[in-house]
């Protein structure tokens, strides 16, 4: 009880502080307290890196790249954006894949077919989750729950014609009627 007075008094003082001109504070919302914690606890694959293009102040929109070190995506460089939102971690994050990429649960707008992401998300679950997640989509691509039901079909049908569409999308050609650029 007395820890939590302190807390009090402190947000008390700094908003004093900064209707006296002092600099001011912004207040922190529960997401966004959340996700410094899932961050600053972040355990990644050497293959996934984190930044952030709109500073470290802006937490709540980063990117996300892996690069699959096995698997039909070997060696390809693939950079989701994660915005979070404020009420975090009751609400997934919204992810996108910024790379065009031939893949059964990713379409060519980005979107991203997880569970986690949609009816499976539970707020214990956390962005190092979601980006191993992410990450088994490469390694283990998904045809029996797609979002590019080419693609899956392909991979469900062939998977050595998959495996051959695959690498001319990452070396920067056609797949069809789609151009993907180079990711390689």
């Amino acid at each position: 009880m007395i820890g939590l007075f302190k807390v009090k008094e402190k947000q008390r003082e700094q908003a004093q502080n900064a209707t006296r001109g002092g600099a001011s504070v912004k207040k922190q919302s529960a997401g966004e307290l959340r996700l410094h914690k899932d961050i600053s606890e972040l355990n990644l694959p050497s293959s996934c890196t984190i930044s952030f293009p709109n500073g470290k102040d802006d937490l709540m929109n980063f990117e996300v790249s892996i690069k699959p070190d096995d698997g039909y995506y070997q060696n390809g460089t693939f950079v989701f954006t994660f915005q979070v939102s404020p009420v975090y971690p009751h609400e997934a994050p919204k992810v996108k894949c910024k790379t065009k990429v031939y893949h059964p649960n990713i379409d060519l707008e980005g979107n991203v077919c997880l569970n986690i992401l949609r009816e499976d998300w539970k707020p214990v679950l956390n962005i190092n989750t979601v980006i191993y997640g992410l990450f088994h989509l490469f390694t283990e691509p998904n045809s029996e729950d797609p979002l590019n039901h080419d693609a899956a079909a392909v991979l469900r049908d062939n998977p050595k014609l998959f495996e051959t569409n695959v690498r001319r999308a990452m070396t920067g050609g056609y797949v069809g009627q789609t151009f993907f650029p180079r990711c390689i």
